[in-house]
């Protein structure tokens, strides 16, 4: 027997369970609304926590923090002008003297324009150490910005 008027479900409740659906939805979506957390899951990204180069600014914020600044110039350069509590040990002795280095501090490495600073970090990071960096502009960049120094050994 065919039955034409047959029980269907409530439309209502359909409407219900729709509306209930998306608050649901809405809700789950509001508790953060910058969307997932981005954990670093590659060794890259784990083992390098600090970029390679830094500006004189976060250099002296650095200093201000306790970092330990690695001056690689000659001792000649650093008797006329040096960073204040930066230690000196010239480029090409420095592989000699890396495990005089500091292990639970980061390390900053500077020169007077950059460029032997960033093979200095290369020779610190080689040897071990993560916590390395090197400012960008050296000792010239440091005095353009105004930042102390020192004058004499």
């Amino acid at each position: 027997m065919h039955r034409p008027f047959a029980k269907r479900p409530n439309a209502a409740w359909l409407w219900v369970g729709l509306i209930v659906l998306v608050v649901v939805i809405l809700v789950g979506c509001s508790t953060n609304p910058a969307g997932p957390t981005a954990v670093p899951t590659s060794a890259a990204a784990i083992a390098t926590p600090y970029p390679a180069e830094i500006s004189v600014a976060q250099a002296l914020a650095k200093r201000d923090a306790g970092a330990f600044f690695l001056d690689v110039r000659e001792p000649s350069e650093w008797n006329q002008v040096h960073l204040p509590g930066s230690t000196l040990i010239p480029l090409g002795q420095l592989q000699q003297h890396v495990t005089e280095l500091p292990r639970d501090k980061e390390i900053v490495v500077v020169c007077h324009s950059g460029s032997r600073s960033k093979a200095g970090r290369d020779i610190v990071k080689n040897a071990g150490f993560t916590q390395v960096t090197c400012m960008t502009g050296g000792l010239t960049a440091w005095q353009a910005a105004g930042y102390p120094t020192v004058s004499g050994p």
